[in-house]
């Protein structure tokens, strides 16, 4: 029997976790002469940072790879790594909105994301205990849209689709999560992302 929403689970990049200072990546940019986004492609979306997020490699293997396709000297690309994510920041006004939500209900976290994300969970943004489950992609083999990682979710959550809302910055994230029946939230503001969530637990 469908109780309403008692989860709620969160994608941290993008949603969490952004870029709020795109400086550094666009001075990469213009320096190499790439388009604005395109650095964010080659460091996300090439073959081996998939083999990442399946748990298959490592960041220091994204990153030889980067270093090759943007034919870097050793020196640049570890310059470039530093670079990349000195602009984000974890979004403390969204975290205090989540912890609140504890209160009433279960809030996990699905993300697809490299091996090393844990640690950076854990040790650097100490963000980790606040997600139960805490599902990464590195961990379990399985990448958003892939319905398979919704399911495993659920499981450990204890929660039927019905009673699981998803909030994802990706439409591809958002519309797999909803066609296995789970209530999905696009992510574009924080402030949306309150509302959405909050009108689908209205009444509670």
């Amino acid at each position: 029997m469908d109780s309403g929403p008692k989860v709620v689970f969160w994608d941290l990049g993008g949603v969490i976790l952004r870029t709020e200072d795109q400086a550094p990546r666009r001075a990469w940019e213009e320096r190499l002469g790439l388009a604005p986004g395109e650095l964010a492609r080659t460091v996300f979306d090439g073959p081996v940072a998939l083999e990442a997020m399946l748990g298959r490699a490592t960041a220091d293997d994204v990153w030889r790879s980067v270093q090759t396709a943007l034919k870097l000297s050793a020196r640049d690309r570890d310059q470039l790594r530093s670079d990349f994510f000195r602009g984000d920041r974890i979004d403390e006004d969204l975290m205090t909105f989540l912890r609140g939500l504890r209160v009433r209900l279960r809030v996990g976290l699905i993300s697809n994301a490299w091996p090393e994300v844990r640690r950076l969970l854990e040790n650097t943004w100490r963000i980790a205990t606040d997600f139960d489950p805490l599902i990464l992609s590195a961990e379990v083999g399985l990448v958003k849209p892939d319905v398979s990682i919704f399911r495993q979710a659920l499981i450990q959550a204890a929660a039927l689709p019905t009673q699981a809302i998803f909030v994802d910055d990706f439409q591809q994230n958002t519309d797999a999560a909803a066609a296995l029946g789970m209530r999905a939230v696009l992510f574009r503001t924080p402030g949306q992302a309150r509302e959405d969530i909050l009108r689908h637990l209205g009444g509670e």
